[in-house]
């Protein structure tokens, strides 16, 4: 395969595709929240933060404000505590929230539900939000400036199609549309647009998949129940209900955010059909952001299997190459954050950046700095090849600085040829080589399967 790279060419610019849901704390240990700086991670977004009811401490709402009959406006009505120790430790490690408004998923939803049900008065609920945000970018109730950005409205509400299934919201569509218009317009009408308000992290678009002729989409149908089901099919059915009731009340959005757990391939796919969605919706200007997402899920392992131990406890370089690729193949995409989920140290497959036990890092995390370096340069150049049988690759430039990333997620080594010149180092990222500089030629090399190279000077 050859790939020429084009440094004369401003492509555009490197998106954060490198950001984080929750970061790698343990209680209130932040002694991992080092490895967060130091792959430049540009954000972590707050959901299920702390555990199973936010650990009873962390950013819910519930956590925050735990008398849903106290004074909105009273200072002593509110809890920040440990949602100010995590926040406090973002900041200072150069990462900024997207701060989710809600509840923690609640699992065991089915024996019995707890949070997840909608709030009894919407405007008060979007009040709580508004002194939320005064704190920490107001400095209400002894609080900060942080300027953070983001606040998302909700988590996955549309989860189930009625409450039996869903682990996220025990009410109807229509007051999961209702709490949205009323907290957003709330929220504008008092912030404007010195804050982004949206949501509502969507389950996904994989539904489209198992149709897609009757979606409008050229790709290889997916023979697949669960994209079949009729809970998948509720997840469209939701997006086309959410958009029209707020384009009806006229109910704010800044950005859309949407979650994915498919192949990198198969996620691109959603992604340029949710582009088209929203310009025919007449919301083509929104920012999109899938600020959920995992391609690995399989490749860490099944820690509950004990023939999968080992694999839960190593993690893989495949895991990683994948999360290049799905990192390159989303530049190509209208999406501007990517969320990977997430940075849990524990055992549990969704969680495939550090080892639980040793808590040194996979090879997945390295990924992320990797990624960071073209971040940081800031503009995209151009390539003859993004993507190609397993092959994925993105390059960045600032003044003479270059950088590629180069990721192969197929099953065969593959032999690369491309213009790069000598000055260039190759940092090698597989099973036992972490970004470990080597003195492969930049300008032809064969690439194994299930690694990536970070090319530099």
């Amino acid at each position: 395969m050859k790939i020429n790279y084009n440094f004369n060419k401003n492509a555009g610019t490197i998106k954060p595709m490198h950001a984080i849901g929750q970061p790698p704390f343990m209680g209130v240990n932040d002694s991992m929240f080092h490895f967060v700086s130091e792959a430049g991670m540009p954000y972590s977004r707050l959901h299920d933060v702390g555990g199973a009811y936010g650990a009873n401490r962390f950013v819910d709402i519930h956590n925050i404000f735990r008398d849903f009959n106290a004074d909105v406006e009273d200072e002593a009505s509110y809890d920040f505590t440990f949602t100010d120790w995590l926040i406090e430790n973002l900041i200072k490690h150069h990462c900024e929230p997207i701060f989710r408004l809600g509840e923690t998923i609640e699992n065991y939803h089915y024996i019995k539900a707890y949070r997840i049900f909608p709030p009894k008065d919407s405007l008060k609920w979007a009040k709580i939000c508004e002194h939320i945000i005064r704190h920490y970018n107001y400095g209400w109730a002894n609080g900060f400036r942080y300027n953070i950005t983001y606040w998302e409205i909700w988590n996955e509400p549309d989860n189930g199609r009625d409450n039996s299934e869903n682990q996220m919201w025990h009410g109807t569509k229509e007051e999961y549309y209702e709490l949205y218009t009323v907290t957003s317009k709330h929220l504008k009408s008092v912030f404007g647009d010195e804050i982004k308000v949206g949501g509502y992290a969507t389950c996904g678009f994989r539904h489209i998949l198992s149709d897609p002729e009757k979606f409008g989409i050229k790709c290889e149908k997916v023979d697949d129940e669960l994209y079949a089901s009729g809970r998948s099919s509720n997840f469209i059915d939701f997006f086309e209900g959410f958009f029209e009731h707020i384009k009806k009340h006229d109910a704010p959005i800044d950005f859309f955010s949407w979650h994915s757990y498919l192949t990198t391939d198969r996620t691109v796919i959603c992604a340029e059909y949710l582009d088209r969605r929203l310009n025919e919706l007449g919301y083509g200007d929104i920012e999109t952001q899938l600020n959920e997402w995992n391609n690995v899920c399989e490749d860490r392992g099944n820690p509950l299997e004990a023939s999968q131990l080992a694999i839960s406890q190593k993690g893989t370089s495949l895991a990683a190459a994948k999360t290049v690729s799905m990192m390159c193949a989303m530049q190509n995409t209208k999406t501007k954050i990517l969320c990977y989920y997430d940075a849990q140290v524990s055992a549990s497959y969704y969680h495939g950046m550090f080892n639980p036990i040793n808590r040194e890092p996979f090879p997945l995390y390295y990924a992320f700095p990797a990624f960071n370096k073209l971040y940081m340069l800031g503009n995209r150049a151009e390539s003859s090849v993004n993507s190609e049988n397993g092959i994925y690759t993105l390059a960045a430039f600032n003044g003479d600085k270059k950088a590629v990333l180069i990721t192969n997620t197929s099953k065969d080594a593959v032999h690369i040829e491309t213009n790069l010149c000598s000055d260039m180092t190759v940092y090698i990222n597989d099973d036992t080589r972490h970004l470990e500089a080597s003195n492969i030629n930049p300008g032809e090399f064969t690439l194994p399967s299930g690694s990536f190279y970070l090319i530099c000077n």
